[in-house]
């Protein structure tokens, strides 16, 4: 995937301009949103899960050499392959590998952001392989030629309308006039052209939700299915995931389980929860012959000894941007990269460097909504604080707001300047605004007004305000 997160201003704009998105985002407050709230009123103990979430998580990364070791021993102990990645570049070249030694001609894939990541499907066609996404989600953005919108619903940013209408276009071999009247058809339809790849894939890749050290296994959650087939079908497994996955046990696995599709869909439990270890035995019926799994760094392991640590506890649940004022206006392709919302604030600036990423920490209200909903408690707001503290150090903010800020410093380190300077514009302001009550426009403040009236200030300051409120409750003396 080609970053983008550069033009992010420009994306934003067309973002808001198109009908379609627009469209198709109305529909997050009613429905993941609604389906979580109503999922964590229905488990009285999910906050202590949160707690408990977090705790084994920051376990584990403090330990995090010593699971990667165990589950590499436990695993290779099963049958399976395992490789190490420290860049995109290595795991593309080892997955390229995997396929040449089998003459590989057909690859099935399961949902994997990480894949997304390192740009997976471009290089495997890029070598002539045919690659076929199995999720109906990812199917969709990849008929579509584009790149998942979101990290749980990859195509969120659809309507209904338009999956109808590329599963018109790109099914060329079904009669044109077959009906299609609601999502269940469309299901169908998606099902049956998957059915036939499964059987015939060489090579099926999935990614992991978690992989677990003591049993050297890798568990993914999915609601369609395609997980299984994927990886029992094809004579190769492979598996593409992230070092930070890892935990120690499957009694940690549990609470992460009860978080992760609550959070995520609103679900008790995702209709899949698959463990595979190893390739099949001599007594199974079936499972691919050989498994592997490639542990990818891709920059994590300096994220492990960095102040935003603890982004590395993230579950890929998408609660943060699902619950996302910028996120629900702009959808995922604006922020021009893997990871949208504001986890992708965070994680865009890491792997793509500050200069890049700086806008995408600053697409935020501060809210408070994504801390305040992710399941393994990350301080999300306070790590794009960090992050817009590292673009005011290395010189990427703009002219016009470091003179904002150094004026803004001046004053604020002068209490009795500030006061003064709040109670003039509070005056002017209050002033000019007094006929109508509110602003549509302001110097320096276009960006708010432009979609939105600014309210006139009362004339007076919040301090003066409590200052008065604080005399009058004084007693007569």
């Amino acid at each position: 995937m080609k970053p983008t997160s550069a033009d992010f201003k420009a994306n934003v704009r067309v973002a808001l301009d198109d009908g379609q998105l627009q469209k198709a985002l109305s529909g997050l407050p009613t429905g993941l949103v609604a389906q979580r709230t109503a999922a964590r009123a229905a488990l009285p103990e999910f906050e202590r899960f949160r707690t408990i979430g977090r705790d084994v998580k920051n376990h584990m990364l403090a330990n995090l050499d010593l699971y990667l070791e165990r589950y590499e021993a436990q695993a290779t102990a099963n049958g399976a392959i395992v490789h190490w990645a420290e860049t995109a570049a290595d795991a593309l070249n080892i997955i390229s590998k995997i396929c040449r030694d089998v003459d590989a001609k057909l690859v099935t894939k399961g949902k994997s952001m990480v894949s997304e990541e390192i740009g997976l499907n471009d290089h495997l066609e890029a070598q002539g392989l045919r690659v076929v996404e199995t999720d109906l989600g990812e199917y969709l953005v990849q008929i579509r030629h584009e790149h998942p919108s979101h990290i749980i619903v990859p195509a969120l940013h659809l309507t209904e309308a338009q999956v109808e209408a590329e599963f018109r276009e790109k099914h060329t071999h079904l009669p044109p006039d077959r009906p299609l009247p609601d999502p269940a058809a469309m299901v169908a339809e998606a099902r049956s052209v998957m059915r036939e790849n499964y059987i015939k894939a060489d090579v099926g890749i999935t990614g992991a939700n978690f992989l677990i050290a003591e049993t050297g296994s890798s568990l993914i959650v999915t609601n369609e299915g395609n997980g299984d087939l994927t990886q029992s079908l094809a004579r190769v497994h492979i598996v593409i995931t992230s070092i930070e996955k890892v935990v120690a046990t499957l009694e940690d696995v549990a609470p992460l389980i009860r978080l992760l599709p609550r959070s995520a869909t609103g679900q008790e439990i995702s209709n899949y929860v698959t463990i595979s270890t190893g390739p099949k035995r001599p007594q199974d019926p079936d499972g691919p012959e050989q498994y592997h799994v490639v542990l990818l760094d891709n920059g994590r392991s300096e994220l492990l000894g960095s102040e935003f640590r603890d982004v590395l506890r993230c579950i890929r649940c998408g609660a943060c941007m699902n619950h996302c004022p910028v996120y629900g206006a702009i959808g995922g392709h604006a922020y021009g990269w893997v990871y949208p919302g504001p986890i992708g604030s965070v994680l865009t600036p890491a792997q793509l460097g500050v200069k890049d990423g700086r806008h995408l920490p600053g697409a935020s209200t501060f809210c408070g909504a994504c801390a305040s909903v992710c399941p393994v408690k990350i301080p999300l707001p306070d790590l794009m604080r960090k992050w817009r503290e590292e673009e005011f150090s290395q010189g990427y903010t703009g002219l016009s707001a470091r003179a904002g800020l150094f004026v803004w410093g001046l004053l604020a380190s002068r209490p009795r300047a500030y006061h003064l300077a709040a109670r003039l514009i509070a005056i002017v302001l209050g002033g000019a605004g007094r006929a109508r009550g509110r602003f549509r426009w302001l110097p320096l403040a276009s960006g708010w007004t432009r979609h939105r009236d600014l309210p006139a200030p009362q004339g007076r300051t919040f301090q003066q305000l409590w200052s008065e409120q604080q005399k009058g409750l004084q007693p007569d003396v």
